[in-house]
């Protein structure tokens, strides 16, 4: 996986080959952070289901203040680890733990939230609810999946796209009064 900008551009990173292990393409990446604005400086980002902590390590590259990465498979788990010293990632704290209890048990706000969980598993229908309580005002949340996400209540699709078998959105948490 290469890093596409920021002060740690064109590093690779290494990660596992690891069953359900997806890496995000490059080209969706670039996508996303044209979404949010290339500079991340001053955010605070949480990577749930990083995996290859593709989100995480990138957001990093452009500045943001800091990520936290949840991450519950061992080996990738310890690829992520290997990659922050490698870097030099100070402004990564990196979790084994599972993504729902995660959310459960934190109450840490963040401008944005990198979700991108194994498909075929229904994580949407559980976290979604749980999202918007993590989010800062303003906060968004980048969403991976293999189908096109429908408005849930209280969520407003702000952009999607489709690249390959990947669909992604960017949401905002938009309560009814």
């Amino acid at each position: 996986m290469r890093i596409n900008a920021g002060v740690w551009r064109s590093r690779l990173l290494k990660f596992p080959d690891a069953e359900g292990l997806r890496p995000t393409p490059e080209r969706v990446r670039q996508t996303v952070f044209n979404w949010l604005g290339q500079d991340m400086t001053g955010k605070t980002c949480l990577d749930l289901f990083a995996g290859t902590g593709a989100f995480g390590f990138e957001a990093l590259s452009r500045n943001a203040r800091s990520v936290v990465m949840v991450e519950y498979a061992r080996t990738a788990f310890q690829s992520l680890m290997q990659n922050k010293i490698l870097l030099n990632a100070a402004q990564a704290t990196i979790v084994q733990q599972d993504a729902l209890l995660f959310l459960q048990q934190s109450s840490t706000p963040f401008d944005v939230i990198f979700c991108d969980p194994p498909y075929q598993k229904g994580w949407f229908t559980q976290i979604l609810p749980l999202l918007s309580r993590h989010l800062s005002p303003n906060g968004v949340v980048y969403a991976e999946a293999e189908y096109a996400l429908l408005p849930a209540e209280d969520w407003q699709i702000v952009k999607q796209s489709k690249a390959g078998n990947v669909y992604y959105h960017l949401l905002k948490y938009q309560p009814s009064l």
